[in-house]
């Protein structure tokens, strides 16, 4: 499996494999699959997908550790950045074919409705990322102050998953359901952190 991973196919095989969403969302806009609404329904599917692959990229350091596949890291990247590309869709989608790019209309979405305010908030925080991702900002920022940076991720899926709660009207399960899963992947990072502290702590302590 490593090997696989590592292989020169991997790369372009991932590549083609994220961009399977957009074609289904394209082919179901052709053929009437979006619903009665199809461009809200656009709207709805992009921003979903934005978000599966904002998990998947926070899911691959737990995963890696995990599994001990450690050619997992190889990919962090490019599905940071396709959570991004779905991001750009998802908010081109809203203001150029719900809103006709009314600026107007659109900031006052962002101003008045808090599940936008918090959606663009989101954007922003991915749009700092992905300008950050290259080989060449790592550089200019120095390694630790990347690190620090893209830790931004974390309020990036926050923010989603409120975004995608907010949005919904009433309590239903598939928002709650991302909203668990990036819980978890919190736990699964922070944990053993926790308990380490713990751990060192008592270590620390004089015996009484």
């Amino acid at each position: 499996m490593e090997t696989r991973l590592a292989s020169r196919r991997a790369k372009p095989a991932a590549f083609a494999l994220a961009l399977l969403p957009l074609g289904w969302m394209v082919w179901l806009a052709l053929s009437g699959g979006l619903g009665a609404e199809p461009v809200a329904g656009a709207v709805r599917e992009t921003g979903v997908w934005a978000l599966r692959f904002l998990l998947l990229a926070l899911a691959v350091t737990p995963l890696r550790r995990l599994t001990g596949l450690s050619g997992l890291a190889r990919f962090r990247r490019m599905i940071g950045l396709f959570a991004f590309f779905y991001a750009v869709v998802h908010l081109s989608t809203y203001v150029g074919i719900d809103q006709f790019f009314d600026w107007a209309a659109v900031w006052k979405d962002i101003v008045k409705r808090p599940y936008i305010t918090v959606g663009m908030g989101a954007f922003l925080v991915l749009t700092a990322l992905a300008a950050t991702s290259t080989d060449a900002m790592v550089r200019r920022l120095g390694g630790r102050r990347w690190r620090t940076m893209h830790k931004a991720v974390f309020a990036a899926g926050a923010a989603g998953c409120l975004h995608y709660v907010m949005l919904v009207k009433g309590w239903q399960t598939a928002p709650l359901v991302y909203a668990a899963v990036f819980a978890a992947l919190l736990g699964v990072r922070w944990l053993p952190r926790v308990r380490f502290q713990v751990m060192a702590t008592k270590k620390a302590q004089p015996q009484s």
